[in-house]
């Protein structure tokens, strides 16, 4: 399930929240960092500013919904609070780079409502049936979420590795997902993880 490396452009104006930021991402398996003046083949940028030029999905860092965002409203895939963790920001740059929208509900200023949306998803009126998922798959499911590999699942639940693909494997099947990333969309829709 190893796919190439996200590129995320890091476009804050606050630069050392920028750094830690770039540091949080490089720390993991799957983001390489750009700083703000290379704007050349990124998958995504991370800013609080949504005025930058460049053609790939947004994630901004602002209390302002997304309706609110003057003339690029359609560029940005996700609204995050401003202090969002570098997880929640994580999360949200794969999904966004995946084609995935997290916007804020226009009715909830506070941000309380979030929904996620790719493509074709049930009208409002549609009971969403929750799939049956074991503590142990919650557990996974959330360290999914926050972008674990399955090496990484392994050593915090203190399983092998083999039961950690297991778990992952069951979760997709379980969700209907094609991937990891559609399986925290699902689940983020679901309502089966906070982030």
């Amino acid at each position: 399930m190893a796919s190439r490396p996200l590129t995320a452009l890091i476009a804050l104006g606050d630069a050392g929240r920028a750094e830690r930021l770039s540091a949080s991402l490089a720390a993991g398996e799957d983001f390489v960092p750009m700083p703000a003046g290379s704007v050349s083949a990124v998958d995504v940028a991370i800013v609080d500013n949504p005025a930058l030029h460049v053609d790939v999905p947004l994630v901004l860092l602002s209390s302002r919904p997304v309706a609110a965002v003057d003339g690029n409203a359609g560029r940005v895939f996700a609204v995050l609070p401003p202090n969002a963790d570098d997880g929640l920001i994580a999360a949200a740059a794969r999904l966004a780079a995946a084609g995935y929208h997290a916007v804020r509900d226009e009715v909830a200023p506070d941000g309380a409502g979030l929904s996620a949306e790719a493509g074709d998803h049930p009208s409002d009126h549609d009971a969403v049936v929750r799939p049956s998922l074991s503590p142990r798959e919650a557990e996974v499911l959330a360290l999914l979420a926050e972008g674990a590999p399955n090496k990484v699942i392994a050593r915090r639940l203190d399983i092998s590795v083999h039961t950690a693909k297991f778990h992952v494997a069951a979760i997709l099947t379980k969700l209907g997902a094609a991937n990891r990333t559609d399986a925290i969309a699902i689940a983020m829709r679901q309502g089966l993880v906070l982030v």
